[in-house]
């Protein structure tokens, strides 16, 4: 059997503890923090992704306290990040809530109706990016 160091042994815990360190190769610290690491959207569905020619779209919204998205739903995946401010999303299908805040990760629902409305006193910022069949919309507004 080989035998490996004590000080090998502590370095690899380390890098497999807290993988940022493996990043930077200078000495330079880099710091990962997990954000979010779900199975299923905000209705407990599986995430699904497209079935060919993914395309994916990032973009920012920023919605205006008391402003009311309409209903609508999207036929992709569509995750957003909240940077600023306070999001109630609700599912009208269900009549279920859930509220978001700065720092909050969403997976919304795929094919379900909802709409969100700012709840809170300031703008909010939402970094968003939805994973498409090339060419595709992923917001479908209700008639």
């Amino acid at each position: 059997m080989r035998k490996i160091p004590v000080p090998m042994l502590l370095l690899s815990a380390a890098f497999s503890v807290n993988p940022a360190w493996a990043l930077d190769s200078s000495g330079t610290p880099v710091v990962v923090t997990p954000l979010a690491s779900p199975t299923t959207t905000a209705s407990g569905q599986p995430i699904t992704l497209p079935r060919k020619n993914v395309q994916v779209l990032v973009s920012t919204y920023d919605i205006a306290p008391g402003a009311n998205l309409p209903v609508h739903r999207h036929p992709f995946p569509r995750y957003a990040y909240v940077q600023a401010g306070t999001l109630k999303v609700t599912n009208v299908e269900t009549g279920n809530s859930n509220t978001y805040k700065t720092g909050d990760f969403i997976i919304e629902m795929i094919g379900q109706w909802h709409q969100a409305t700012n709840i809170g006193d300031i703008e909010v910022k939402l970094l968003v990016i939805d994973q498409v069949e090339e060419g595709a919309k992923n917001t479908e507004l209700r008639r």
